[in-house]
């Protein structure tokens, strides 16, 4: 009797984490979905940006081919740009400011979207980025302004690109 007990609870767990594990997958595709019918929305609705869609995931546009040196791996980059939401509500932006944002290129310290679009990009080139939430934050988003499964928009200006490593970096 003790044992046909220890066997239903084992099977009516079982079935529970099935469950559990199987709503998991059904919010984590319907989080795809929605997220994926936002970004063709947004590409819809501005059919004059033809954004081309990257192996990674990445839809990169050229807005303004760059004329100087390419931007390349460990390289400091000098750029202007603006962090927005798909809707249009800016994040953060440093346009309409002296001062520009200073990385080395592609070493991980912003999101894997961002860091992939530099690389495609020259000095004095502009380019337009939609990032999905897997090359950005993700499913967990960060902190307080941006949620879980958000892409996100990136209008760069690539001002400047000095080779080797910024100050302090080797």
């Amino acid at each position: 009797m003790i044992q046909e007990k220890r066997m239903l609870y084992c099977i009516l767990f079982s079935v529970l984490v099935l469950i559990t594990l199987d709503s998991c997958n059904h919010s984590t595709k319907n989080n795809d979905d929605q997220e994926f019918s936002d970004i063709q929305y947004f590409i819809n609705t501005h059919p004059q940006i033809n954004f081309e869609l990257k192996p990674s995931g990445l839809y990169y546009y050229e807005a303004n081919k760059g004329h100087g040196l390419p931007a390349q791996t460990h390289d400091t980059a000098y750029a202007f740009f603006s962090l927005q939401f798909l809707n249009g509500t800016v994040l953060q932006s440093n346009f309409n400011t002296i001062d520009t944002l200073i990385f080395s290129v592609n070493e991980g310290i912003f999101i894997r979207g961002f860091d992939e679009g530099i690389t495609y990009m020259s000095e004095g080139g502009e380019s337009l980025l939609i990032v999905p939430s897997s090359l950005g934050y993700g499913s967990a988003g960060r902190s307080d302004y941006i949620p879980g499964n958000t892409p996100l928009f990136f209008d760069i200006v690539l001002a400047r690109i000095k080779r080797g490593p910024g100050p302090g970096r080797k």
